[in-house]
């Protein structure tokens, strides 16, 4: 009775708004995961957001040890996600971590597994599969990079927190510049810009200047000055290669995340985009 309940709860709200939303969604919304064939995810659905067209949506993925589950309770991100008019899609890694290259333990090919869950978001949900922005905080800031490195389009933009590639840094990446907005802390500890040695020396996070190095010198920018832009707190620098978009942006205190910086990255890669709703 109670399972009944629910999916009528569920059938209601979507009901109004003539949706396309495929059975299984609404059997997972907000709290209840969407399992896919190799993990899962949690959705929160834009309020006032019809579903007779296709939102874009912001992917974020948990620092370390974290749960998805946290970063949908959060009502900051969810807050932003409504203010935006888009989905948020918060990813579980395998036991909290992500399997990144170079990084300490290896449980899933994380690469498929998101091609894996961004083919399950988009046939479940009324998702436009070229309007996805992944942002990970930490650990999943790390993740973010090496996603948007091996396949830029995978999502049509990123926005790494407190992470970026380990070492050994890769020599260059298969494929085109992402649009990629990065935020740093200049007084982080956990996740320093210059990097920091794990596990006795055996992992070492990698710098984050370095990390950008890697796509300035695969788009012939490394003699090229930056843009300087300076608003909300953050102090940023930017890059515009042939095809994307490269910007760092610091701010003055330590390891933290805010919402407000995902919705910033969000209103840049709209406008870099051309999107119009």
């Amino acid at each position: 009775m109670a399972l009944l309940l629910r999916i009528l709860l569920i059938v209601a709200f979507w009901a109004p708004v003539g949706a396309s939303v495929s059975a299984e969604a609404l059997y997972c919304q907000n709290e209840t995961p969407c399992e896919t064939e190799n993990g899962l995810y949690y959705m929160h659905w834009p309020k006032g957001v019809a579903t007779d067209r296709r939102s874009g949506a912001v992917f974020f993925l948990h620092g370390h040890r974290g749960k998805a589950v946290n970063e949908i309770r959060n009502k900051s991100f969810k807050a932003m996600a409504d203010e935006l008019g888009v989905a948020f899609v918060a990813v579980q890694g395998v036991e909290g971590t992500w399997s990144f290259p170079n990084a300490p333990r290896s449980l899933r090919n994380e690469f498929q597994f998101f091609d894996e869950v961004i083919e399950d978001v988009t046939t479940r949900f009324p998702v436009d599969p070229q309007k996805l922005m992944l942002s990970g905080f930490s650990s999943g800031g790390f993740m973010t990079w090496y996603l948007a490195c091996e396949n830029a389009e995978r999502f049509a933009g990123y926005a790494p927190i407190a992470g970026a590639f380990w070492k050994p840094l890769p020599d260059d990446c298969p494929t085109t510049a992402p649009y990629l907005f990065h935020v740093h802390g200049t007084k982080d500890t956990v996740v320093p810009l210059e990097g920091r040695p794990l596990g006795g020396g055996r992992w070492h996070q990698g710098d984050v200047f370095e990390s950008f190095d890697v796509w300035r010198r695969q788009e012939g920018l490394l003699e090229t000055a930056p843009e300087a832009i300076a608003e909300g707190g953050l102090r940023c620098e930017r890059w515009a290669p042939e095809d994307g978009l490269l910007e760092l942006c610091l701010h003055e205190n330590g390891h933290s995340v805010r919402a407000d910086w995902l919705k910033r990255a969000w209103r840049e890669l709209e406008a870099a985009r051309g999107w119009s709703y």
